[in-house]
C-alpha cells in the first residue's frame, strides 16, 4: 500500500523549523496540482528549497533524513517550469508514481488542503495564523483553535463463502472497488459497516472484523478495513445514486486495479487468493 515505504520512516511530528536548501519544497498551485517531474527511470522528482525559495514556508515532515515544508506564498513558478516542473494533479501522481515519495506528496496535499480552507477563523472571522508549538491553526482574536482535518472512513469486503461483493462508483474512480463510505457522528465502526452496507448493497451482515487501517491523503481520509459475511438474503439492491455496478464475484473472477497502493486492492487480493 502506498505508506509501506519500509525500512524508510515517516515522522510526521511537528517542529518549527526553517528551511535550508537540500530540502524538499512541496508547491501546489491553487487547484491543488503539484509542481513536480519525473526522472529518466520514471521516478518522481520533487523541488528543493535552493530552487524554490518561497517567501514563506512550513515544515511538515521528515522521511528518514531528507526533511519536507510546503511553500505558503512566493515561489517562482517560471523558474521551475524552465527546470522541467509541471502541475500534476493529484489523480494523476497516483496513476503515474509511486514509492515514498508519492506517500509524501499525498501526505503534503492532505495538509496542503487543510492549510487552504482554513484561511479565516470560524468562530470570529479573523485571518488564522501557524501555530510556533503544534500542527495548528491559531485565532490571535478570539483564541480559536484548529487541528488538521481527517475524515474516517470504512472499507468493507462482504463475503459468502467464496464469493464477495465487488463494486464500481458511478463516477470518479473507475476500477473495481468494494463498499466504502464515512462514518457518521454519533456511530461506532461497525455500525458504520453495517449501515454502509445496507445503503449500497442492501444487505444484512454479521461477524464484522477489522482488517488494517491506511491514510489516504488524497481525501483528507483515514480508511479503515472490515470483512464480514452476509447474513441472510444475498440478493443485491444496489443504491444507483452511489455505484453503477454492484454484483457477488468468485475469488478466481476479481480483477484488482492497476496498482497497489490502495487498501481496498489489497483485501481485493487477499481475498482472491483465499488468504482471507
Amino acid at each position: 500500500m502506498i505508506q509501506d515505504i519500509y525500512p524508510s520512516k515517516l515522522n510526521n511530528q511537528f517542529t518549527d523549523l526553517t528551511a535550508e536548501g537540500a530540502d524538499i519544497t512541496f508547491v501546489f498551485n491553487e487547484k491543488g496540482e503539484l509542481m513536480a517531474r519525473s526522472d529518466t527511470d520514471g521516478g518522481l522528482i520533487l523541488p528543493d528549497n535552493m530552487l524554490t525559495r518561497p517567501e514563506r514556508s512550513i515544515y511538515l515532515f521528515s522521511i528518514d533524513a531528507v526533511r519536507y515544508f510546503l511553500a505558503m506564498t512566493g515561489c517562482d513558478d517560471a523558474t521551475l517550469a524552465s527546470a522541467g516542473y509541471e502541475p500534476y494533479p493529484v489523480r494523476k501522481l497516483r496513476d503515474r508514481f509511486s514509492g515514498k515519495e508519492l506517500y509524501a506528496s499525498f501526505t503534503a496535499y492532505h495538509l496542503w488542503k487543510w492549510y487552504h480552507d482554513n484561511r479565516f477563523c470560524g468562530v470570529c472571522g479573523a485571518p488564522l495564523e501557524t501555530d510556533h508549538a503544534e500542527r495548528a491553526l491559531r485565532c490571535n482574536k478570539c483564541g480559536n483553535i484548529v487541528y488538521p482535518r481527517i475524515n474516517p472512513a470504512v472499507i468493507v469486503g462482504v463475503t459468502d463463502n467464496d464469493r464477495i461483493i465487488i463494486t464500481q462508483y458511478k463516477s470518479g474512480y473507475a476500477h473495481n472497488a468494494l463498499i466504502a463510505g464515512f462514518c457518521e457522528i454519533g456511530e461506532t465502526l461497525e455500525e458504520t459497516v453495517a449501515r454502509e452496507v445496507m445503503e449500497e448493497a442492501g444487505v444484512r451482515v454479521k461477524n464484522i472484523r477489522y482488517y488494517k487501517s491506511q491514510p489516504w491523503g488524497m481525501a483528507q481520509d483515514i480508511l479503515m478495513g472490515f470483512y464480514c459475511d452476509v447474513d441472510g438474503s444475498t440478493a443485491i439492491r444496489m443504491d444507483e445514486g452511489e455505484l453503477r455496478s454492484a454484483v457477488w464475484t468468485e475469488r478466481e473472477d476479481i480483477v484488482l486495479q492497476p496498482g497497489d497502493l490502495s487498501l481496498t486492492n489489497e483485501m481485493m487480493r487477499m481475498f482472491k487468493e483465499n488468504r482471507i
